[in-house]
């Protein structure tokens, strides 16, 4: 009996949630309101987390801003200041080293507050061959894209599940979901970051406690210097991103609550394909959109002396 009753139960959770995807694929879902939430933003100097940190300081919220580059942390800050932020925070912090994101995290909560949105930004890239990456760099591609995950929670998660409320944003990359030739450190990093993010969310549903969200962002290479060479042979289906449609696209999410956010919309078919379809198919559609070469003229962002 009690297995019947657990079935029926999981048939009727089953249609009801279909028929709220297909309801919402239709009417956009309510977007939910972040002024006076503190947003910590890591790796928010440039790039992706510049642009969210001005986005987030148009919807009223109060940033925290990390980054190891102090100078283009502080110019972060004040263009959100001019672009009407109520309250922006500027830190010094290198998120690959555990006791100084622990040190910073305590003065953002003695300074600020709790952090209520947490998004995971930060991000290195290599940009070489397995065999041609000195083993500093694959440490160090580690350290920040997925293990400084690890550091942040801790310091942040606690005070979030006490509250039942915040939300947790980790941005990892198509190079997550899908292995590409040139980017081994990378991928293995993102995909680490990935799993992390993802059973973390997990763990968050078991324990109850709803009011703590999740989105987990994985956009194809973005425009942001960060992988300056790269190219693509299939610009229809897998694009060069520009900066501001993807941070635009990541906020929309986090508003949204929607808990996997692939950028562009190719990813989800191509992830499919991945999971179903046999493994030399896999080769040669790699071959054709010229996956498997376009890390070959990476340059990545010019370093300033």
């Amino acid at each position: 009996m009690d297995s019947a009753i657990s079935t029926l139960k999981f048939v009727g959770k089953s249609l009801y949630y279909m028929l709220e995807a297909l309801f919402f694929c239709i009417v956009p879902k309510r977007r939910k309101s972040v002024a006076g939430e503190i947003v910590l933003i890591t790796g928010a100097g440039s790039g992706i987390g510049r642009l969210l940190a001005l986005k987030f300081a148009r919807l009223g919220a109060i940033l925290v801003l990390w980054d190891v580059n102090e100078e283009g942390n502080k110019e972060t800050a004040k263009l959100a200041q001019e672009t009407g932020a109520a309250r922006v925070h500027a830190y010094t912090c290198d998120c690959s080293r555990k006791e100084e994101v622990y040190s910073v995290a305590s003065q953002v909560k003695r300074e600020v507050g709790d952090v209520t949105i947490l998004v995971n930004n930060a991000g290195v890239v290599t940009g070489k061959r397995f065999l041609d990456s000195p083993d500093e760099m694959v440490e160090r591609s580690f350290q920040v894209n997925s293990i400084a995950h690890f550091w942040t929670y801790k310091a942040f998660l606690p005070a979030m599940v006490a509250s039942n409320h915040g939300h947790l944003v980790s941005i990892s990359s198509a190079a997550g979901l899908i292995g590409v030739s040139g980017l081994a450190d990378y991928c293995a990093s993102k995909f680490a970051a990935y799993g992390f993010a993802e059973a973390i969310s997990l763990e968050m549903f078991a324990q109850g406690v709803t009011g703590v969200k999740s989105t987990l962002v994985c956009p194809y290479f973005t425009n942001t210097g960060m992988f300056d060479g790269c190219s693509t042979r299939s610009p229809h289906l897998l694009p060069i991103l520009e900066p501001e449609y993807v941070a635009s696209k990541i906020v929309d999410a986090i508003l949204q609550e929607q808990v996997y956010l692939y950028i562009p919309r190719s990813l989800y078919f191509l992830m499919v394909l991945k999971s179903m379809f046999p493994s030399k198919l896999g080769l040669a559609l790699g071959e054709f959109l010229g996956v498997f070469n376009s890390m070959d003229h990476f340059r990545g962002r010019e370093k300033k002396d």
